[in-house]
C-alpha cells in the first residue's frame, strides 16, 4: 500500500510504501539515500559495514533482509514524527489501520 504524506509548512507531497521494503531487501542503504533519509542512511551503511567486513559480506545480507522488514516503518514514523501529515483520508486511513497514528474522533 502507498500513502501520500504532506508537509503543512512547505506543502511538497512524499509517497511511501507501507510494509515490506522490496528495494531495502535487494539494494540495501540504497533506497535511503535516495529518499534523502540521512539518518537510516548512515545507520544502514555502517550495519552493512561492519556485518560485512567480520563476516564475507554474509552479515550484509542478513542485515538488508532484517530493515526489509522494519525500513518503511522507520521511515513514515520519521516522517509523522517531523510533522508530515496524511496527504488524503485513503492515506488516513492506511496510517490509522496500520499503527502509525490514532483515529481522530
Amino acid at each position: 500500500m502507498i500513502i501520500n504524506l504532506s508537509n503543512p509548512v512547505t506543502k511538497q507531497v512524499k509517497q511511501a510504501k507501507v510494509g515490506f521494503s522490496w528495494t531495502t531487501f535487494f539494494w540495501g542503504f540504497w533506497p535511503a539515500l535516495f529518499r534523502g533519509d540521512w539518518k537510516w542512511f548512515a545507520i544502514l551503511i555502517a550495519i552493512d559495514i561492519v556485518t560485512g567486513a567480520f563476516t564475507l559480506g554474509i552479515g550484509t545480507g542478513i542485515a538488508n533482509i532484517i530493515f526489509a522488514f522494519i525500513y518503511n516503518k522507520l521511515y513514515i514514523n520519521d516522517l509523522l514524527n517531523a510533522g508530515w501529515k496524511p496527504a488524503d483520508k485513503n492515506s488516513e486511513q492506511i496510517l490509522i489501520n496500520n499503527g502509525f497514528i490514532a483515529a481522530n474522533n
